[in-house]
């Protein structure tokens, strides 16, 4: 069996008004007392899922790029030894794109590093502004190609659909971005979740989001770009060459087990879903007392794991199969989804039905979130 791993380091570099990790930022880390409780919550992690073949470790959180490479390469070095690696194994770090942390990328890549996935988010500087963000355009560029320089593979992520984009504007950013080289692109239309600063602004009328027509409009335009530079859509946000989807969140999406370690990670592994205390002290207080950082952990109803492994397998270009989803939990395919609506989908052209694998067509994943909710058998939704 297969495994993935994620490995949460929780510390930001600088407060940002649009983060919500302000209460992790810190003076100083103690950097041994963050490795020893690091190590303890992997081991457990072991003992739990047993021998298996790690096909990915992800390092994200605050400011993974941050952590010392000596901890990095240490904790890789741990996971070699409770589990086999794959022969690809892919190992991961999110980084933000700033002169400080593109410095550290050759010896990160020495510890182990050999993808990294860098937060763009913008390349105009008046957007990264707004979105929060701390670095400007030339800056993050930079690092791209510091980070192009040192790793095998390379990501970075955009955000469009911004209040006053245009598509005109998004084309040639988009264009620009996929002139860059790199084998994979995260592109997400911009969200704004309750409780942020974002929402605020919004309430009180400090702008206005885009009309959905024109965010469908642009994210058709950016998947027919994408596709022919030969990067297509494999999932709902993200795009690669064949072969260079991101191996850690297939794993997500396919409904893989994957164990999550350090402040407020999750897991799920065995059937079971983990959680851990997300404020760092805390954290450190649990594993110092019963050697692991989890405050949650429970056993996943048979119903709510076919829910979630649809709702996930679904935004992948690929589909889900339906027989295999019915061997795998013991339902029938009716108990899966519901029939009279994947029908009324398929001829709308929202969704195919090619034998049992069900795919959600490039005009349904403008609608994604709706059709789930229509699909999926209602009594699983409610388990």
């Amino acid at each position: 069996m297969t495994l993935a791993l994620y490995i949460h380091w929780p510390f930001c570099a600088k407060k940002c008004p649009y983060c919500d990790f302000n209460s992790h930022v810190r003076d100083t880390v103690d950097v041994a007392a963050w490795e020893a409780a690091l190590l303890a919550d992997m081991a457990f992690e072991a003992e739990r899922t047993g021998q298996r073949t790690l096909t990915s470790i992800f390092f994200g959180g605050g400011t993974p790029s941050l952590m010392p490479p000596e901890l990095v390469e240490r904790l890789i070095a741990a996971a070699g030894r409770h589990w086999s690696f794959a022969e690809d194994v892919e190992i991961t770090l999110e980084a933000n794109p700033s002169s400080v942390e593109a410095s550290r990328f050759a010896d990160l890549a020495r510890a182990g590093i050999n993808r990294t996935s860098l937060g763009l988010q913008s390349l105009d500087d008046k957007a990264l502004k707004f979105l929060g963000r701390l670095h400007g355009a030339a800056e993050g560029l930079a690092a791209l190609d510091t980070a192009q320089a040192h790793f095998k593979r390379v990501s970075f992520d955009l955000i469009y659909a911004l209040p006053g984009q245009t598509e005109e504007e998004w084309q040639a950013m988009l264009s620009r971005a996929l002139g860059f080289g790199t084998g994979h692109l995260s592109l997400y239309q911009l969200t704004i979740e309750p409780g942020t600063r974002f929402a605020t602004d919004l309430r009180q009328g400090a702008f206005a989001m885009p009309e959905e027509d024109l965010s469908a409009e642009m994210f058709a335009m950016t998947r027919a770009m994408t596709a022919a530079a030969g990067l297509p859509a494999y999932e709902v946000s993200n795009h690669a060459r064949p072969g260079g989807e991101s191996r850690h969140n297939l794993t997500y999406w396919r409904y893989g087990d994957y164990a999550g370690i350090g402040p407020g990670a999750h897991g799920l592994r065995c059937a079971t879903a983990t959680q851990r205390h997300r404020k760092p002290e805390n954290f450190l207080t649990a594993v110092r007392r019963d050697g692991h950082g989890i405050c949650d952990s429970h056993p996943l109803p048979t119903g709510e794991q076919a829910a979630e492994a649809l709702m996930m397998g679904l935004r992948l270009d690929e589909g889900v199969d339906l027989d295999r989803l019915s061997a795998r939990f013991g339902m029938p395919m009716d108990g899966l989804v519901a029939m009279r609506q994947v029908a009324l989908y398929r001829d709308l052209g929202f969704v195919t039905l090619d034998g049992s694998r069900l795919t959600v067509t490039p005009r349904g994943m403008v609608l994604l979130d709706g059709l789930l909710g229509e699909l999926v058998q209602p009594e699983l939704l409610l388990s």
